[in-house]
């Protein structure tokens, strides 16, 4: 039986600076490892410690993983500062359930991300694109940012966005003059200027027919969720990313629970309606 609390060994074989202070850490794994898209691995720099990080890549991909970190204490600062290809990290995992997949055969799906938020996004993208693709119906792409240089993965929009069954819209928070002067232009993308919530105005999905995946800055996730509620989404089709406070993985450290969950083994995606009555969002 594999003890959970022993890493798997992963080389760094290359760094993707996503924007100035997210990147993209492309691991070789020492052996096979599997996930589903929203589970979670402990990455580990060995004398350092450890922090819990969603994979950003395909599924699918048994040999290879890439994470994407944004760089907001001592473990991100290190791997951001110190780490180079060719060294060696550690992976234990994967844990939680990642995304309901097999509930979205004919539905829509409203996938609905904020900065380094997409990343996590990214992987259910991947199989909605791959093994769901042709079991749902469309897919909803929402996506906003602080500005044009805090977007990550800039360069796969236009591909996502020519997908027949995708639509994709982006936002960024306050208007920045090379926004308006189409510097960053995306074909096939609609672009605006707001906080993301302003993308899900005028909301031109079957409702009663549409699950939504929300994953970025737990304030972010309040008022999308208020304003889902608010379009007469029901909370049982809402599944939000509560990435927080995850450590131990398996429920033992009890320091990641909302009510009776725990987001490391009952999430990380939570459905809203199971944990809408134990002030998720707290003093947000």
């Amino acid at each position: 039986m594999k003890n959970i609390y022993y890493p798997y060994k992963a080389e760094l074989t290359k760094i993707k600076d996503e924007t100035s202070n997210i990147k993209t850490f492309f691991l070789k794994l020492s052996q096979p490892l599997t996930f589903k898209g929203g589970q979670f691995m402990q990455l580990s720099a060995p004398g350092i410690g450890e922090a819990p990080f969603t994979p950003s890549s395909e599924p699918g991909e048994v040999d290879e993983m890439t994470i994407t970190i944004l760089k907001t204490g001592r473990i991100t600062d290190y791997l951001h500062e110190k780490v180079k290809p060719g060294d060696i990290l550690g992976l234990r995992g994967p844990f939680g359930h990642g995304y309901p997949t097999h509930l979205f055969d004919g539905k829509t799906v409203l996938v609905i991300g904020g900065g380094v938020g997409l990343a996590p996004l990214r992987a259910c993208l991947y199989a909605l694109f791959g093994e769901c693709y042709d079991r749902v119906n469309r897919i909803s792409i929402k996506y906003g940012a602080r500005s044009p240089y805090d977007l990550v993965f800039r360069d796969e929009y236009e591909e996502w966005a020519k997908k027949e069954k995708v639509d994709m819209s982006i936002s960024i928070d306050r208007p920045h003059p090379e926004w308006e002067k189409g510097a960053f232009k995306f074909d096939g993308v609609s672009q605006t200027v707001g906080l993301v919530t302003v993308l899900l105005d005028n909301l031109d999905v079957d409702i009663e027919n549409t699950y939504a995946v929300s994953c970025g800055p737990e304030i972010m996730l309040k008022f999308v969720t208020y304003k889902l509620l608010d379009l007469g989404f029901k909370p049982e089709q809402i599944y939000l990313s509560m990435n927080r406070r995850m450590s131990c993985g398996v429920g033992k450290c009890h320091r990641c629970n909302i009510g009776p969950y725990y987001l490391c083994k009952d999430g990380p995606d939570m459905c809203y309606a199971d944990i809408m009555n134990y002030d998720p969002f707290g003093s947000l």
